[in-house]
């Protein structure tokens, strides 16, 4: 958007007003632009907008000049009236108190000002501001766009002006139903000229927001200060105060005025959050006072999570993969070609497990403990939306975690979007759970999770009376209303979907009859076996699960099993490795997820399963795999829900096997992390494997061993000739792409470089280390962004 000759005016030449005025001088001249050689021009171009004149007022005329010094404004005055005549755009950057005074004297000379003029306002409290407008227009103006800057400093004054303060900061506006399109539409312009992040939201959220993330931890730190200040040892407490007290309280050191007429403009949404912190170090003191050490563990732990979640919130990303990026880098692997595959070792639990016992352990009555759950990105992000919603989680803690159940109907609205990062298991079924709820969310999730279609679950639940709102293409985020009531249906599935199946299950807790899904082929039954554990009656004919709405859950122990999907990289590493011999201990074993299992045996694999028996309902085994030489299947249809998240390492396989591995009836992998079919084929096409890609399918023609061609005398003793070359591969950030490229070093006859691999931590941490416990080689390092 441009507006020709604009005249922007600054009321209030502080901190904030004079960032403003320095970051429109900056925008678009340059890193270290020559702000006087700017101002002899006349005329500033500041990326989308042009600015004319940049004017400046406040009551201190020493202000002004210093703004003129510095070249920040090109006049200014003490009075409002000589500015306001042909101005275009009116910035009120005074104190919140001062606000409803100086819309008053605007309202009284804003007929001198451009026919088409926006104000706007940079306050931290809206609904004062607002309420001032209103008393000073007679009415809210369309063309007032009310907005915050989140963005500040312990310095004050024009002299203080930072033209970087608001770049990668927030800018909420809050815009009234009313409010002109072309007006909203001008301030957010302005601000992301300045490179800020522009976001809405209504007054009174933000001000309730506000509140608990600003403005009280500013009440505490002055507090806290002036306790310790007004102590008669206060000179040695300062003296040794540590790292951590002087980050607490240098937010201490702000403007006091400006913050007392926040604490005043805001004074009800403070009081609310007060309160709130009150009643949480009072039940603290009490836990001192008992000397309950589970209580304050349970607190501390709680507090722990949920900052490390604000760090990935923040990123919108995996707080491992935030790790391993490393500022500006992305992860990569350089896997060596060769190795050997023995040993014994566990891998991670399963996280479609670990993600169920969340969410039905918080759904129940009672303390539900687990052990063996998965601490990867996404169970964690499962885990931190419940914590959002009021249910207090110990742990996770070498994976155990005991979550307090609230009942069916004790969640409470949490404060904002839940933030699911890259688990579209997580995503489908709280859509379910959440549909039965009595308040509304809103579930978002990292870049990667806002592409895949979320209408398959959307629709059906529509069906049953649930009110959804996606974006564009049916997809995140998903917009879900609360107080809606819902009723059982009759669901046949048009694809294969243990989530969506899950989906409807856990709507239909809360629904009215009787609900039940019918699927075109067997899916995981996770959900099913452990609402039989909860206590919950679930019943099974034939192709068609179902279940009455109205009933309870009852806590119990949880044991998560070994994560097969996690268990099949490393069968397929050993089935492909001369001279190996591996075993995978407490292997979840579970009839609709033995896919990978029944396919590895059919092309050959020595696979065999030991101490099988049964822990909360679910199978486990010990799997121990030999070399054997492999070779191409036809890949039985009914096999295919039963691995479909396990295929990109079984392709690895079919690369390893004599003649051709086909596969059909898969398209549900076009429509995962990435498109799998498309860059497992890219992928294998680098390394040289003969491929056909389809549209629900792929063909891979498998070479012979020693049949790999060049390169093949390595020193491993385990490594015969390799099977195809080395390479460049492009895992798009999806795990299961970089895990299935890493293994298939194992067979290569030179380096297979991989990158975007962050994501590994996703769903397997621990992955890079269990991998050179076996025998592979491999390392990471940053790569450019």
């Amino acid at each position: 958007m441009r507006f020709e000759d604009s005249r922007i005016l600054i009321v209030g030449l502080g901190l904030i007003g004079g960032s403003l005025a320095a970051a429109l001088r900056r925008a678009g001249v340059g890193d270290e632009p020559d702000i006087d050689a700017e101002m002899e021009k006349g005329t500033v171009e500041i990326g989308p907008i042009e600015v004319a004149e940049i004017l400046g007022c406040d009551p201190d005329p020493d202000e002004i000049a210093c703004g003129i010094a510095m070249g920040l404004i090109d006049r200014g005055d003490t009075r409002l009236a000589p500015l306001v005549e042909g101005a275009t755009l009116i910035v009120l950057a005074v104190p919140v108190l001062a606000m409803r005074g100086v819309m008053a004297e605007l309202a009284g000379c804003l007929h001198r000002a451009a026919a088409d003029v926006v104000i706007t306002d940079v306050g931290s409290t809206k609904a004062a501001i607002r309420d001032g407008a209103v008393a000073a227009f007679g009415g809210l103006p369309p063309n007032l766009v009310l907005g915050h800057p989140i963005a500040g400093s312990e310095k004050s004054g024009v002299a203080a002006a930072n033209p970087r303060l608001f770049a990668r900061h927030k800018v909420i506006l809050t815009p009234d139903a009313d409010t002109d399109p072309v007006a909203l539409a001008r301030v957010r312009a302005l601000w992301e000229t300045c490179d800020a992040e522009v976001l809405e939201m209504d007054v009174a959220r933000h001000d309730q927001v506000l509140a608990r993330t600003s403005h009280l931890p500013h009440l505490l730190a002055f507090s806290l200060v002036d306790t310790l200040a007004r102590q008669d040892e206060r000179l040695d407490i300062f003296r040794y105060a540590a790292g951590g007290f002087r980050d607490f309280t240098r937010i201490a050191g702000s403007d006091p005025v400006m913050w007392r007429d926040i604490f005043v403009a805001n004074r009800d949404a403070v009081l609310a959050a007060l309160d709130d912190f009150e009643a949480g170090v009072a039940r603290l003191r009490r836990a001192i006072e008992a000397g309950d050490g589970d209580a304050m563990l349970a607190t501390f732990d709680r507090a722990s999570h949920a900052r490390h979640y604000f760090d990935s919130l923040l990123n919108q990303t995996s707080y491992q993969a935030e790790y391993q990026m490393q500022q500006h880098g992305k992860l990569r692997y350089r896997v060596s070609p060769g190795g050997g595959v023995t040993g014994r070792i566990r891998v991670p639990g399963d996280k479609s497990i670990s993600h169920r016992s969340i969410m039905l352990g918080a759904l129940a009555e009672g303390d539900t403990d687990v052990k063996g759950f998965l601490e990867g990105e996404d169970s964690l992000a499962t885990l931190q939306a419940f914590r959002e919603m009021g249910v207090a989680i110990e742990g996770p803690h070498q994976g155990r975690v005991t979550i307090h159940g609230v009942g069916m109907h004790g969640l409470k609205a949490p404060s904002g979007p839940l933030y699911v990062g890259n688990a579209g298991t997580a995503m489908r079924l709280f859509s379910g759970l959440l549909a039965g709820q009595a308040f509304d969310t809103e579930l978002t999730g990292d870049a990667s999770l806002t592409k895949r279609p979320m209408g398959r679950v959307a629709d059906p639940l529509r069906a049953m009376g649930a009110e959804i709102d996606t974006a564009e293409g049916g997809r995140p985020p998903l917009k879900i209303k609360g107080c809606r009531q819902l009723s059982g249906i009759d669901y046949a599935m048009p694809m294969a979907s243990a989530q969506v199946k899950s989906c409807l299950l856990l709507a239909g807790l809360y629904a009215e009859g009787q609900t039940r899904v019918r699927e075109p082929a067997p899916t995981r039954d996770h959900t099913e076996r452990m609402l039989a554990g909860f206590g919950y009656d679930v019943q099974r004919e034939g192709d068609t699960c179902w279940l009455q709405g109205g009933g309870k859950l009852t806590a119990g122990p949880i044991d998560v099993p070994s994560d097969i999907s996690s268990a099949t990289f490393f069968l397929v590493a050993a089935a492909i490795t001369p001279g190996s011999d591996l075993v995978l201990e407490h292997v979840g074993i579970n009839p609709t997820r033995i896919g990978a299992i029944n396919i590895l045996k059919q092309m050959g694999a020595d696979l065999e399963l030991t101490n099988q028996a049964e822990v909360g309902g679910e199978p486990v085994a010990d799997l121990r795999i030999r070399y054997a030489p492999l070779h191409g299947i036809d890949i039985p249809a009914d096999q295919v829900p039963l691995a479909i998240d396990e295929f990109p390492a079984l392709f690895i396989a079919a690369a390893n096997a004599e003649g051709v591995t086909r596969l059909r009836g898969a398209e549900e992998l076009r429509v995962k992390e990435s498109d799998r079919l498309q860059a497992m084929a890219d992928g294998l096409s680098v390394l040289g494997v003969e491929n056909q890609l389809l549209a629900d399918g792929i063909d891979i023609v498998g070479r012979l061993e020693g049949q790999g061609g060049e390169g093949a005398s390595l020193s491993s003793p385990n490594y015969s000739s390799p099977n195809y070359s080395g390479g460049h591969i492009d895992s798009l950030g999806d795990h299961r792409i970089a895990m299935a490229f890493t293994i298939a070093g194992l067979r290569a006859a030179e380096e297979i470089v991989i990158d975007d691999c962050a994501n590994v931590a996703t769903s397997f941490p621990g992955f890079i280390d269990l991998a050179r416990r076996v025998g592979l080689t491999l390392e990471e390092q940053q790569e450019a962004s």
